[in-house]
Order: structure tokens, then C-alpha cells, then sequence
């Protein structure tokens, strides 16, 4: 029976290549489905076999702690250069936050017409 392992939903290019790669690096016989596109089925990297469920999530735990740190440490390094809020992406791209923005205002404008013209 297969053992579904580890969603794909989501997960970036950059950790769904380096979990095949540890796969490989160890020698766990998986086979990934992919996410489809219109986000009906999961996709997911899966085993047959118990016993390689119980390695291949033992390794996955272990990867999952390390790329954790690694994120953490990264966005942490990035708050400290200032890199990150609303400020550094407004300078970064002032238009596109403008533009957000006014889109927020005409949503809520349009949500709130109507129980402004009850009275």
C-alpha cells in the first residue's frame, strides 16, 4: 500500500529538488506525483514500502529541521540588513503598493456602500 509522504502542494522548486536529491543521496525508492493545476489533487512525493516510509520520514524530519534553521536564520539575516516590512517593499516597488492599496480601498468602499446608504 502506498505512503503518502510529503505534500507538493505549495512547496518551492528549491526544497522539492533538494528533498529528490536527498531521496537519491540515500537510496529511498519513491515516486512523486505532481500538484495539479487547478489545485484538486495534492501531488506528493510517496513509497510502497513501510519500512522505507519509516527511513524516508526520518530523513524528511531531519531535512525539514535543518532547511527551519536555515529559513529562520536567513530571515533573521535579512530583518537585520532591513530587508524586510512594508517599508522596504514600498521602496523597493512603490507602484505596486499604491496600486494594492487603492484596490483595497475600492473593495472595501464597494463592501461598505450599502450599509452607508441605509441610513
Amino acid at each position: 500500500m502506498p505512503h503518502h509522504l510529503m505534500n507538493l502542494r505549495h512547496v518551492p522548486d528549491d526544497e522539492a529538488d533538494e528533498i529528490r536529491a536527498l531521496f537519491e543521496a540515500h537510496g529511498v525508492r519513491y515516486y512523486e506525483t505532481p500538484p495539479s493545476r487547478w489545485g484538486i489533487s495534492m501531488g506528493g512525493f510517496w513509497v510502497h514500502d513501510e519500512d522505507e516510509a519509516e527511513r524516508a520520514r526520518a530523513l524528511l524530519d531531519d531535512y525539514q529541521d535543518q532547511r527551519r534553521t536555515r529559513q529562520r536564520q536567513d530571515f533573521q539575516d535579512r530583518q537585520a540588513r532591513g530587508e524586510t516590512g512594508f517599508w522596504f517593499l514600498f521602496r523597493q516597488r512603490p507602484v505596486r503598493v499604491i496600486v494594492a492599496m487603492l484596490a483595497a480601498v475600492v473593495i472595501l468602499g464597494l463592501s461598505l456602500l450599502p450599509f452607508l446608504h441605509l441610513g
